[in-house]
């Protein structure tokens, strides 16, 4: 018996082969399918399943990938895969032409295929089109991985995501959940009487969030420029010009690492409210996420792996001193000063740095205690003003702030303030900032000069919140890490793994 020693690879090389002869067969016979400019799609799978009844017995014009053929002498079934599923041919050589049939036995899985056809009913009661002419529209020149086992390599589908998309349907089904969150986002702030705007993603001081940017040259100007890692200021720039509600839904980026819960470049989403506060910010995100739940999901009840959120209740809403006396077991209330806290933090084995201050602190216990166990919605307020640079503080206790950040699932989703719009406070801040980044704090803020000009101008009491919408995308989808909710997530450059 002939044994075959070829290695995998080269099996592949020669199905590879085939398939460009097949093309330049097509080619040479005047019938190459990339010379096609377009096709009338007059239904698609779904559709067709959806609305059976009425279509019985109509002519439709389907188009899309092939995924199975199986070929039975005069006639033969595919099944051909659309945006919303897929659904199968019969395909008959006295019904498409013997001519057409012949070039159809030699199509293969991937090609892309327009049919036009009769709906019906298989004897074995499958929906399906019988055939009246099938086109090639595209020739796939790949291998698609195999049907059954799929694209399971994770780094090979985050890479290649235009196979995982063909490949595996729950995958396609979360990034048209994805465009449903923006839209219905859109949707309730539009109703809100909020206005969607623009601002600039090349800056020249990217403030606004403590994070490091990424930095480039702008040779036209010969300026040094850095992407945005904020929405922030240019959008209180537009309340300040009277622009009462606004918001911004766009990409910003942060010269970090790389986990389940983030990516460099991703999805922001900042709202700001004139003549409101962090309270009405609470409000606001209670109403919009039980809207995007509904919208997306059909449900006020989010599942997300071993967990269930209750949307349909009022969130809880602890100060961040309380949250650490419940969960820590500690009451900074009765913290006096920087001292205690660092000895409690040693005590605690709490791990901070010389320039941390009581409030730094005590955001260390918060997030060493506290932030797993805030499953279900949760405002955790009143935050220490060390880490609160933007933000109004509370009049009956200025060592804290008007803020809160929203949790679900132990993650933060949301962040919000009474915006600062007092300009002497807010210089002052900054100098703090400034002050910060000379101890070598590359996440502190520089002053922005502009943005104080504007609130010397005047800006009115706001309040302001920014959302982590690919982290929504990930609560809405259950899915596992944030790459599975960016159509492409930054990845290693091939080749440079080892370097």
């Amino acid at each position: 018996m002939a044994q075959n020693n070829q290695s995998p690879e080269q099996d592949l090389n020669q199905l590879i082969k085939v398939r460009h002869d097949k093309l330049k067969d097509l080619q040479d016979n005047g019938k190459d399918p990339f010379q096609i400019t377009k096709y009338e799609v007059t239904k698609h799978s779904q559709e067709i399943k959806d609305h059976f009844d009425e279509l019985e017995g109509q002519t439709v014009s389907i188009a899309g990938r092939m995924m199975f053929k199986r070929v039975m002498g005069k006639a033969s079934f595919c099944n051909v895969q659309d945006l919303q599923g897929n659904i199968q041919a019969y395909v008959a050589r006295d019904n498409i032409g013997e001519e057409s049939y012949k070039d159809f036995k030699k199509y293969d899985v991937g090609d892309i295929l327009g049919i036009k056809g009769e709906v019906f009913k298989t004897k074995t009661g499958e929906m399906s089109i019988h055939a009246q002419q099938v086109i090639l529209l595209s020739k796939s020149l790949q291998i698609l991985p195999e049907k059954y086992h799929g694209l399971t390599d994770t780094d090979a589908r985050y890479r290649q995501r235009y196979v995982d998309l063909i490949m595996n349907s729950e995958v396609k089904d979360t990034f048209i959940k994805r465009s449903k969150v923006l839209s219905s986002i859109r949707r309730f702030l539009d109703g809100q009487g909020f206005m969607e705007v623009e601002t600039p993603m090349l800056v020249s001081n990217a403030g606004g969030a403590a994070a490091r940017p990424f930095e480039t040259h702008f040779n036209a100007l010969n300026e040094d420029l850095k992407l945005r890692i904020s929405l922030e200021l240019y959008l209180k720039r537009l309340i300040v010009g009277g622009m009462e509600r606004v918001y911004e839904i766009g990409r910003v980026f942060r010269n970090e690492g790389l986990d389940t819960r983030h990516n460099p470049e991703f999805t922001l989403m900042e709202l700001y409210q004139a003549y409101t506060d962090y309270y009405g910010m609470m409000d606001l995100t209670e109403n919009l996420y039980r809207y995007v739940a509904k919208e997306v999901t059909g449900s006020e009840i989010l599942t997300y792996g071993e967990h269930q959120m209750d949307l349909s209740k009022p969130f809880e809403r602890i100060t961040m001193v309380d949250a650490v006396k419940k969960y820590a077991n500690v009451d900074f209330n009765e913290i006096s000063n920087t001292e205690e806290a660092k000895k409690l933090a040693d005590e605690h084995h709490i791990e901070y740095e010389d320039r941390h201050k009581k409030g730094d602190i005590l955001n260390l216990f918060f997030e060493e205690y506290v932030e797993d166990h805030l499953i279900q919605p949760t405002f955790v307020m009143d935050h220490p003003i060390e880490i609160s640079p933007l933000t109004k503080k509370k009049p009956e206790n200025p060592e804290y702030v008007e803020r809160f950040e929203f949790f679900m699932n132990g993650w933060e989703m949301a962040n919000a303030y009474s915006e600062l719009n007092d300009p002497i406070d807010q210089r002052e801040r900054f100098e703090a900032q400034e002050a910060l980044l000379a101890a070598g704090d590359d996440e502190a803020n520089h002053t922005d000069e502009d943005f104080l000009n504007a609130l010397n101008i005047g800006m009115p009491p706001t309040g302001g919140i920014g959302y982590g919408i690919d982290r929504m995308v990930m609560m809405m989808t259950n899915s596992p890490a944030i790459r599975d909710v960016l159509l492409f997530p930054t990845m290693k450059t091939l080749g440079k793994e080892s370097q």
